[in-house]
């Protein structure tokens, strides 16, 4: 029998998941929406029959919670009487997906559950009784996300939770003169967690109430948004989620949630018609976003034929006695065939891109020295600052919302301290680089994050050659794309690059990525040949390097300048004789 709430838990107690350990509720044990036992059900008898009967009956608060009565009777106003085809027609296949559970989810056997917190992603801004279900575990990881934006979601791992994972994702503040711009950031809240479900390869989802009293959100305004949002993503999506369980954890929102699920998910055509009188004015735009119509791009295109775009040296002869009139003419045949909002549009951002792809391809076809030289394509074209603000953007937001720590351990990139004045230190160790076998896309992601915190000031690189002259020939194209993606910031905040023990291979390509990629960045290497020379940028003890560094070092150098304790790797200073 499914675990529900004891008779006497009135709205706000203890719901499920909170103050209790409690079995977990696997997916098929949550009331489904379509379940035809769901549209009729008896009352609910007082707790005074209930306790009368005694023995196997069914608490009065949990068939209070069963019983989904028509909400599509009572007299609450909705758009007025409207005719016309509905906005949300019936589908059972969409209806089988959708479940509502009167409590937290925390002990819901499902793919992910969701945590309404703030951008902090601290434990005494997240659901009521998260954590505690959870596990000191899930604070912890949540600490090393970087935050979160309102709008946006990050997954983390479940822990003690019998879900597989904790998405979690920041509501924004309402206020009624934007409360357009609250609905749509909320709708983003529901869309983003869906999104990071799909992401992730899982298919069951458990979603409170993103809206919170704190941030002052109606709670039925809240949700229309949501439950219209998972319409519209089910609409697109449903082939790959499996369900979707909306949860309540007070009877003012089982009750609202009740009333407003047949508008948007109605379960046959008397539903589905009367939900088109109820629906709100505006159920927003195929995501479930609000549309503002003042803030629609109108382009109406040209009728063929219509302009002749041929030059003729022919001069166009206007009568002396009425020049203006003429151009009044010309100037009215032109307006007539360009919408104004359409000159408005300076270039197709569409079209400038495919333009920039089709200049880095028609180079391609020519001379191309980095491919001679072996350093493969720059096959990537030019960005511009917006471009790579974007593109930087929407890999940091995936690389937080990722586990990546399989990549953390092998040790490529890891912090340093600081350098002699004070700046922070990236170490970069490539003969680790070249013995792993590394998913070079999950890579790129884990430099986007370990860097974000060091390129937002002036900040230096240590890259340990050592051992690793047998590295192949780096791609130019790849080396472009990673520049490309860790943004500008990188570019102007990078003091040097400090290279120990390059070889002539090493040297030859630096000398490439300079021609070929970006001079800026690649002409702020210096060479260091020898530790003692690195630790007068770097102080050895901001610096953590692998033992065979040290090795490598006396093999190379003889041990010139320098003295190493084998035991401790200690470097002291050979005196002078």
């Amino acid at each position: 029998m499914l675990p529900r709430s004891p008779p006497s838990a009135a709205a706000g107690d203890m719901v499920p998941g909170v103050g209790g350990v409690e079995p977990a509720v696997t997916l098929d044990q949550v009331p489904r929406w379509s379940d035809p036992d769901q549209r009729i059900f008896p009352a609910a008898s007082t707790s005074g029959e209930a306790s009368a009967e005694g023995g196997e009956s069914e608490p009065p608060a949990a068939l209070g919670f069963l019983s989904f009565s028509d909400p599509l009777t009572g007299d609450d106003a909705g758009g007025g009487g409207r005719g016309g085809a509905s906005q949300f027609p019936v589908d059972q296949e969409i209806n089988s997906r959708i479940y509502l559970w009167r409590g937290h989810p925390w002990n819901l056997e499902v793919d992910a559950v969701v945590n309404s917190t703030n951008e902090s992603l601290d434990e005494a801004h997240s659901s009521p009784g998260l954590h505690g279900a959870a596990g000191t575990g899930l604070a912890e990881e949540c600490a090393t996300l970087g935050g979160c934006r309102t709008g946006m979601a990050k997954m983390t791992n479940a822990y003690d939770l019998p879900a597989r994972k904790v998405i979690h994702t920041v509501g924004p503040k309402y206020a009624v003169k934007y409360h357009t711009a609250a609905e749509n950031a909320l709708s983003h809240c529901y869309r983003s967690c869906l999104e990071l479900l799909i992401e992730n390869g899982l298919e069951s989802i458990a979603m409170g109430c993103i809206y919170t009293e704190a941030k002052n959100y109606p709670r039925e305004p809240a949700a229309h948004v949501a439950i219209r949002t998972v319409r519209r993503f089910l609409e697109k999506q449903k082939g790959n989620i499996a369900g979707v369980v909306f949860c309540t954890t007070s009877s003012s929102d089982t009750e609202i949630y009740k009333r407003l699920l047949p508008l948007y998910f109605p379960r046959d055509k008397q539903e589905e018609e009367i939900a088109i009188s109820k629906l709100p004015a505006d159920v927003g735009d195929e995501n479930g976003e609000t549309v503002i119509d003042e803030r629609k791009i109108r382009i109406r295109p040209l009728p063929a034929g219509a302009v002749d775009r041929t030059v003729t040296s022919t001069p166009l002869d206007l009568p002396l006695s009425d020049p203006g009139s003429a151009l009044k003419r010309v100037s009215f045949k032109l307006d007539s065939y360009l919408d104004p909002s359409f000159m408005s549009i300076i270039k197709d951002p569409d079209m400038r891109r495919k333009e920039q792809w089709e200049k880095s391809a028609q180079a391609h076809k020519g001379f191309n020295y980095a491919r001679l030289l072996g350093y493969g394509d720059l096959g990537c074209p030019s960005l511009s600052a917006a471009e790579e603000y974007s593109l930087h953007s929407r890999y940091l937001a995936k690389a937080n919302s990722l586990n990546l720590s399989e990549i953390a351990e092998m040790k490529i990139i890891y912090r340093g301290g600081v350098d002699i004045e004070g700046r922070p230190v990236m170490v970069v160790v490539g003969a680790h680089f070249l013995l792993r076998c590394l998913d070079l896309e999950r890579f790129v992601l884990h430099v986007v994050k370990e860097f974000e915190p060091l390129i937002q000031k002036p900040y230096t690189i240590v890259y340990l050659h050592s051992a690793a002259s047998l590295q192949p020939q780096p791609d130019l194209g790849f080396m472009k794309r990673l520049q490309q993606i860790l943004g500008r910031k990188h570019k102007c905040n990078l003091h040097a690059i400090y290279i120990l023990h390059p070889s002539l291979g090493l040297r030859t390509a630096v000398l490439a990525m300079q021609m070929f990629v970006d001079g800026e960045v690649w002409k702020k290497v210096v060479y260091v040949d020898r530790l003692v020379q690195l630790f007068k940028y770097v102080p050895r003890e901001q610096l953590t390097m692998p033992d065979f560094v040290f090795q490598h070092d006396l093999e190379v150098n003889g041990g010139r300048g320098l003295i190493v304790d084998p035991r401790t790797n200690h470097i002291y200073q050979r005196a002078s004789s």
